[in-house]
């Protein structure tokens, strides 16, 4: 059994290689009936200091959403783009993928180690934990 995605998927990026790995993981999985809607949250710090300054990471999304398209521009499926933003990265997918009636959050999980996840929050267990729409986690492709 074959998987395939024939309606609205949200694919979180968190950066280019992120983001191009996950596309090639998801490609062989689309439709022409696929809508793929890349997303990367721009993580605001709820009137703390951000991380970087706003221009510095619209950029970085940019650099993201093109190594999505530059894999996926073959694909059969139809690709869209979003910048989100929000103090929660997991609480800010699902709330994109309710917005945009999506049918799954799909995402290809990085490899890390313990304490990487414990200081990132490890938003991978995070969105299978608290999921509210279906959540598909691609396995690794080789680059």
């Amino acid at each position: 059994m074959t998987l395939t995605f024939d309606g609205t998927v949200i694919v979180p990026a968190a950066d280019p290689d992120d983001g191009e790995r996950t596309a090639r993981a998801l490609q062989g999985h689309l439709e022409p009936s696929s809508t793929v809607i890349a997303v990367n949250v721009i993580e605001k710090s709820g009137g703390g200091i951000d991380k970087a300054p706003m221009e510095q990471r619209k950029d970085h999304a940019g650099d993201i959403f093109e190594r999505i398209r530059g894999v996926l521009d073959e694909s059969p499926a139809a690709v869209e783009t979003e910048v989100l933003y929000g103090t929660d990265v997991v609480e800010r997918i699902f709330e994109a993928a309710r917005e945009e009636q999506a049918d799954a959050v799909v995402f290809n999980a990085r490899e890390g180690n313990r304490l990487a996840e414990f200081l990132t929050g490890n938003v991978a267990r995070r969105l299978v934990k608290e999921a509210s729409v279906p959540v598909v986690a691609l396995p690794q492709t080789e680059p």
